[in-house]
């Protein structure tokens, strides 16, 4: 299978307003697809869009290597905002009520349960559940028909750090049966940690695609060394370290990468009669590139 999801100039028209602006993305089997954006950046109403929730202005949308949704739709499971939980009931009771609809198997409801840490909650009823446990319960519902693509709109929001991490652990244990995933967050240091690939968005439009991979490379370690004479210093810098990544920016030599004998670097400095007045590290963060891409499409 080439692909999970694929949209084609996927469009979404409000009041003359294009909250979804012809959106090109592709998901692939066994990805988790972080879905990244400010809050209205067109986040929800593309995945209610992809999802058949609301119409289509234009583009086109299919599923599995050519299905569309109505084809497609008992193999894809989704959680968009709020789930639409029973307070008065239990996990269980939920789950049941949810597999009658669905005509699913009622018997994989308590490894379900297991699956998202809620086997212990017993009669509890909903109404009694943390946040996080609200959430686990919503996705829970989303795999009652063990769907192959699972769509997550912002499952994260709002949650405290024990129920984050618990999502995550949530999001590998899923990836890890096979499950494709669509995930949609604000919180762009979540996704960083379990997302295979990435889609930026901004005013409703795809700005990047990119791998995690190609979003390491982007995240560089730098050193910045200010001295007397920052010519002579990046001959120096380039003959000791062997790196060729040495620049001199507004001034200052800029090292890409660690370095493991500073010391040394700022001896035969010293012995050349550089004086060295300041040595730091900086990081260009995933979340600095990706603010920066998000700005860049408004």
């Amino acid at each position: 299978m080439e692909y999970v999801l694929k949209t084609e100039e996927l469009t979404k028209t409000y009041s003359g307003a294009n909250a979804v602006d012809k959106v090109t993305l592709t998901v692939k089997p066994g990805d988790i697809y972080g879905f990244v954006g400010k809050n209205g950046a067109g986040k929800t109403t593309f995945m209610r869009t992809v999802l058949g929730l609301t119409k289509a202005s234009g583009g086109r949308c299919s599923f599995f290597d050519g299905q569309d949704l109505k084809t497609a739709g008992k193999r894809i499971g989704s959680l968009i905002e709020a789930p639409a939980l029973y307070k008065n009931l239990s996990a269980k009771d939920n789950l049941e009520l949810y597999s009658i609809m669905l005509k699913a198997d009622k018997a994989k409801i308590p490894d379900l349960l297991k699956l998202v840490g809620l086997e212990d909650t017993g009669r509890k009823q909903v109404a009694k559940f943390s946040l996080g446990m609200k959430q686990r319960l919503g996705i829970a519902m989303a795999l009652v028909g063990d769907p192959d693509l699972l769509m997550l709109d912002e499952p994260i929001n709002g949650l405290d750090p024990m129920g984050i991490v618990e999502i995550r652990e949530l999001l590998t244990a899923l990836k890890e049966r096979g499950k494709t995933i669509f995930i949609s967050s604000h919180i762009l240091g979540e996704l960083e940690k379990v997302a295979t690939c990435y889609g930026i968005i901004s005013s409703g439009r795809l700005v990047e695609e990119l791998t995690r991979e190609q979003l390491k490379k982007l995240s560089v370690e730098k050193t910045v060394i200010k001295t007397s004479d920052p010519e002579k210093a990046r001959e120096i810098a380039v003959k000791i370290l062997k790196n060729d990544n040495v620049s001199i920016v507004d001034g200052n030599i800029y090292i890409v990468g660690g370095i493991p004998n500073i010391g040394e670097l700022t001896n035969e400095m010293f012995k050349a009669g550089i004086v060295v007045s300041g040595i730091a590290d900086e990081n260009d963060s995933a979340e600095e590139y990706f603010l920066k891409k998000m700005e860049e499409g408004r």
